[in-house]
């Protein structure tokens, strides 16, 4: 740990935060700034959930079978979530502005391509490429965001922003999903994102200037190895929805995804130029909010894909309608956003993290409820509104422990590994709870079989031969499993937050670990 003599003469060797904005900066220049930044953040954040509602019309278009459809999703969220490391090391070497640029350019040739695409390797490769554009985008934003705004209410209040975007882009990309497919085509929720990504290049360099760079050497084997020993986990826990655990197809990726990750942590610890260096989980207040995101990651999306199934297949509204029941939980995540950044002074984080992830631990158990009766005003708009208030009031406070008094060379990393939490958990999430829900669907339908007696446990694909009402009991009874469970995971989140996040009202950390 660093003493105070070498804080003091680091101070100005590194660059603090607090050190690096020029308080005579016009506030135009400034709002421009946070402008670009939030439509930036915008655009990454809405690419995950904007294809939900498309996917049945992607299906029939390209001949998706149900297994392949998820890779739509998972493509995206594998190389946004594992390359995510590498991007913030490239934002601290190369400067956080450059990265910015080459990231939203790529984002943008991706986009238009993905929206061309007339097979299924085309569309799964662009959204491929659509999430390593995500990795540069990501880090650069919040390393801009910190850089420009002063620590303190300043940067609270632009970190306000910031989340109410992050946590309103998932509500959105339903949204926009479903007005674009019934209105236009599913292509649409890909071209959406050329018009904003070429505003966004437009206006890049007149927002900001280019940070400090630095020299250093990319990690290449450790982005390799956890990039792809996370894509082998998820394709694993993927394929042992339809295949037995011990069958080649799940053992063997599971086992070789885990071997990666672990030969990860080994590069990391020995590296000179590590992309994921260990040293920086020694604050406590950044390991607890990178632990508190992946459960927030996982929570938003088994929500959002679990609710659009559920209101298309069981409730049978439109995809524009569906889209539309989303908009509950929009609401409350800008309420609580942009209240939890004008109370972060007076409380400090830990306060608004209790009450976020209790709050949607609530919603949770109130969507485990949900069944074939259900309606969307008595049964899903509180506990989306719900979700969302308790989604905003924990991103602001997140993003603040995640980069509160931490060296300029490293910002970048530091927020990349609070993005690595949300896709990764996402992704993650997604495949176990999918997995959980598929064999919680299956043991209920043997159960309302006529002459089923539990063991002869129906696959998930066989649901729609059997009467509507049962198939709808069924995997009403899955997702609620799912849902059960994603209550509980927000109740260990806030366990977590009480027992460990002690970031003062000021928002700065006692005794930091300059890193």
């Amino acid at each position: 740990m660093s003493t105070q003599s070498e804080e003091r003469d680091g101070s100005s060797r590194s660059g603090l935060l607090r050190d690096t904005t020029d308080a005579a900066t016009p506030r135009s220049a400034k709002g421009l700034a946070l402008t670009v930044i939030a439509t930036a953040q915008m655009m990454i954040i809405l690419d995950v959930s904007v294809v939900n509602v498309a996917l049945p019309s992607m299906q029939a278009a390209l001949g998706f079978s149900s297994f392949n459809l998820a890779w739509v999703v998972n493509a995206y969220a594998l190389t946004f979530g594992g390359l995510l490391l590498l991007g913030g090391r490239i934002s601290d070497t190369w400067g956080a502005r450059r990265t910015l640029f080459f990231g939203m350019a790529l984002l943008t040739v991706a986009s238009l391509a993905g929206g061309m695409a007339t097979h299924q390797a085309w569309l799964l490769a662009a959204r491929a490429v659509q999430g390593i554009a995500a990795a540069l985008v990501a880090p650069a934003v919040l390393s801009l965001l910190s850089a420009t705004f002063t620590e303190g209410p300043e940067r609270n209040k632009a970190m306000g922003v910031y989340g109410a975007v992050s946590g309103l882009g998932g509500a959105l990309g339903n949204i926009l999903g479903g007005l674009f497919t019934d209105a236009l085509s599913w292509r649409w929720v890909l071209f959406i994102n050329v018009p904003i990504g070429v505003l966004v290049l437009l206006t890049t360099t007149r927002a900001f200037q280019e940070s400090r760079t630095r020299k250093g050497a990319l990690d290449l084997p450790g982005a390799v190895s956890a990039t792809v020993g996370m894509s082998l986990i998820v394709y694993g826990l993927i394929n042992s929805a339809t295949h037995p655990w011990s069958s080649m197809g799940t053992f063997v990726p599971l086992g070789v995804g885990v071997i990666l990750l672990v030969s990860f942590v080994v590069i990391e610890g020995r590296t000179r130029e590590p992309l994921m260096p260990l040293k920086i989980f020694a604050n406590r207040n950044r390991s607890g909010a990178y632990v508190i995101m992946f459960g927030v990651g996982v929570m938003v999306a088994v929500l959002f894909y679990f609710l659009t199934l559920f209101i298309q297949g069981i409730l049978g509204f439109s995809p524009i309608k569906t889209g539309f029941s989303f908009l509950a939980f929009a609401v409350g995540v800008v309420i609580t956003s942009t209240m939890s950044s004008r109370l972060m002074d007076r409380t400090g984080p830990r306060p608004l993290l209790l009450a976020g992830t209790l709050i949607t631990a609530g919603s949770m158990f109130w969507l485990s409820l949900l069944g074939t009766d259900s309606s969307y005003l008595t049964d899903l708009f509180g506990p989306l509104l719900l979700a969302g208030a308790g989604t905003g009031l924990c991103f602001v406070p997140l993003t603040l422990a995640s980069v509160a008094v931490i060296a300029e060379e490293e910002v970048g990393i530091a927020s990349a590994l609070l993005n690595v939490g949300q896709q990764v958990g996402g992704a993650l999430g997604l495949a176990v709870l999918a997995t959980v829900a598929a064999s919680s669907t299956s043991n209920r339908l043997a159960e309302l079989v006529p002459g089923g007696d539990g063991s002869n446990r129906p696959d998930i694909s066989e649901v729609s031969s059997t009467t509507r009402s049962v198939a709808d009991q069924a995997l009403s009874h899955g997702y609620g499993t799912g849902f059960l469970i994603l209550g509980f995971i927000m109740i260990g989140a806030f366990i977590l937050a009480a027992v460990v996040v002690r970031v003062p009202k000021s928002g700065k950390v006692d005794n930091p670990i300059i890193v």
